[in-house]
């Protein structure tokens, strides 16, 4: 049998106190910080499980930059096509105006330099940016389309005038960010160019009428089918941008959902359960205060009390 001597009930009590104090010391800390965990070693499980939720969440505000990137390349390049747009219907306006035979030559050198106006805004919006960055050169965004807006069309756009440029929205999910506006603008700019040279020519309302396709068949005369193609063709690649512009606006509520999930996972992983945590606290509280009066009771006098 193992003697129990003064000293060791004294040891015992003192190493009990201490590890109260461990546990209560615990419990305040983690209603203090509001995690359960003040470090790795508290619980590897719990950390290596909230270092992979902090990762998908950095992953994720990564990917809602790049949709505010790819929002601003797209919502530019729409307004961009519907500048093109508005200045086609202006054209063909002035077009049917110039082929009309109560029309002077000076009255179609007004409408010409109007249409050569219109013109260089039409090479302006060719070469609209974003940041630094030309959005209808392709994968030279460094190069503007126009080397200025009454300069031809800029030669070092021509490799790579279709190139994609794509940006990540999602895991595995990369979405095309431009629309390459070589060929689309230089119709339109060949035409523009033709309407110039007819108009400068001095030509007849039926002259300009044969050179521009003005199809009189409707009575009015407002059918010109190389501008109506192209009107058309605007409204094409503007119905694409747009259907991008919806997809990016799916994938960034997918983006928000899935971050509220992983906010949850992390926030059940790590969070203190504070009701929990001050019932346990209060719980411990009452055995430290148990264990100070049994061991005061324990703990006999010694000698040296009775010499005092």
């Amino acid at each position: 049998m193992t003697r129990v001597t003064q000293s060791m009930l004294s040891s015992n009590m003192l190493r009990n106190l201490n590890s109260s104090y461990n546990k209560m010391s615990k419990y305040q800390e983690m209603l203090n910080s509001g995690s359960i965990i003040s470090r790795p070693s508290d619980d590897p499980v719990v950390a290596v499980k909230g270092m992979g939720y902090r990762v998908e969440l950095d992953k994720n505000e990564q990917y809602k930059r790049n949709i505010r990137e790819a929002h601003t390349w797209l919502d530019s390049t729409d307004e961009a096509l519907d500048q093109v747009g508005s200045a086609m219907k202006r054209v063909k306006e002035l077009i049917v105006q110039a082929a009309n035979d109560t029309n002077t030559t000076e009255d179609r050198q007004k409408i010409n330099a109007e249409i050569t106006q219109i013109k260089q805004q039409l090479r302006d919006v060719a070469n609209s940016k974003v940041g630094d960055n030309y959005i209808f050169s392709g994968t030279h965004t460094s190069q503007p389309l126009y080397t200025d807006s009454t300069g031809p069309q800029n030669p070092a756009i021509t490799t790579g005038a279709t190139g994609e440029i794509k940006i990540n929205v999602f895991d595995g999910i990369s979405m095309k960010l431009n629309t390459p506006g070589n060929d689309f603008f230089k119709e339109v700019d060949d035409f523009m160019g033709r309407v110039e040279t007819v108009l400068q020519s001095d030509a007849t309302s039926a002259e300009i009428s044969d050179a521009l396709g003005l199809d009189m068949s409707d009575g009015a005369g407002n059918n010109i089918p190389a501008l109506d193609g192209l009107y058309e063709k605007t409204l094409t690649i503007r119905a694409e941008v747009g259907a991008r512009q919806n997809r990016v606006e799916m994938m960034e509520n997918r983006l928000d959902i899935q971050n509220v999930n992983i906010t949850k996972q992390k926030s059940q992983n790590e969070d203190t359960d504070y009701a929990k945590t001050i019932t346990e606290m209060v719980t411990q509280e009452s055995i430290h205060q148990a264990a100070l009066s049994v061991g005061a009771k324990i703990i006999q006098q010694t000698l040296v009390d009775f010499i005092r």
